[in-house]
């Protein structure tokens, strides 16, 4: 379903009844790397949802999409769909957003689960590595595309799941240009909320995987050391939905029920 935002189009599924569940997606990918759970989490819950800015089949909003200025659209679509309180599931970018969103609007949140994200900001080579990025989408945004997703996945996977990543390229190839470029000009700027997340009062949950390609390992799990967050570690890569389906599954149910 479409909503009117701004002047552009925001697309977003509403499944179930129940508590609200809102699923962000992350870089590259769009609300359908939801769609074989929803059939389970609707059971209980209302699960929405919501292609961000530039993905899927929500128009870009300019050159630069910040965290919040996302953040800013969901909330609008929670606001039109009458939804004061949720629960948040947010992969990779998708969980920059979730964050950006409880800092924002934290009486529309009560519980939000980081999977395979962080709260920290960019580091400075990390900021480099997306200006290269940029530099790569603006020469061969496909050739960029597949090497990006085929990247999320721990090594020995990548051939166990070619199927499924085929169709992930598929779907990440339909994400435009320009909402590439303005995402990882957006990510790059993002604030860092490590101490935020850890001093909020909702329910937290990270899935840190032990082989992820993408965020320190190490790192995540020292910063949620004696903290109020409750962390689950799974084996492999970035793409836990994929690479670890079956304990997702059971986590993020738990999580929610």
């Amino acid at each position: 379903m479409n909503l009117q935002y701004k002047g552009i189009n925001i697309f977003y599924t509403d499944n179930g009844q129940g508590n609200p569940v809102v699923f962000l997606h992350g870089f590259l990918e769009n609300s359908t790397m939801w769609e074989s759970f929803i059939p389970e989490f609707s059971k209980k819950n209302r699960i929405i949802c919501i292609d961000l800015l530039g993905h899927g089949k929500t128009e870009c909003l300019g050159y630069i999409h910040t965290m919040e200025l996302m953040a800013e659209a969901v909330k609008y679509g929670l606001d039109y769909l009458n939804i004061k309180n949720s629960i948040f599931i947010g992969h990779s970018m998708g969980g920059y957003v979730a964050l950006a969103f409880a800092e924002n609007y934290p009486d529309y949140i009560n519980r939000l689960c980081l999977m395979n994200s962080t709260p920290n900001a960019d580091s400075n080579e990390r900021k480099k590595n997306r200006d290269r990025a940029i530099i790569a989408v603006k020469n061969n945004y496909k050739a960029f595309v597949r090497i990006a997703i085929v990247n999320l996945f721990r090594p020995k996977n990548r051939k166990i799941f070619s199927e499924k990543i085929n169709i992930i390229k598929e779907e990440a190839l339909k994400t435009p240009v320009q909402g590439i470029i303005a995402a990882l000009e957006g990510m790059k700027i993002r604030k860092d909320r490590t101490k935020f997340f850890k001093k909020a009062r909702f329910k937290k949950l990270m899935i840190i995987s032990k082989k992820d390609p993408v965020l320190d390992f190490e790192l995540l799990i020292h910063q949620t050391q004696n903290t109020n967050i409750n962390v689950v570690v799974f084996p492999d890569g970035h793409m836990s939905h994929v690479e670890n389906e079956k304990l997702f599954l059971l986590k993020i149910a738990h999580f929610i029920d």
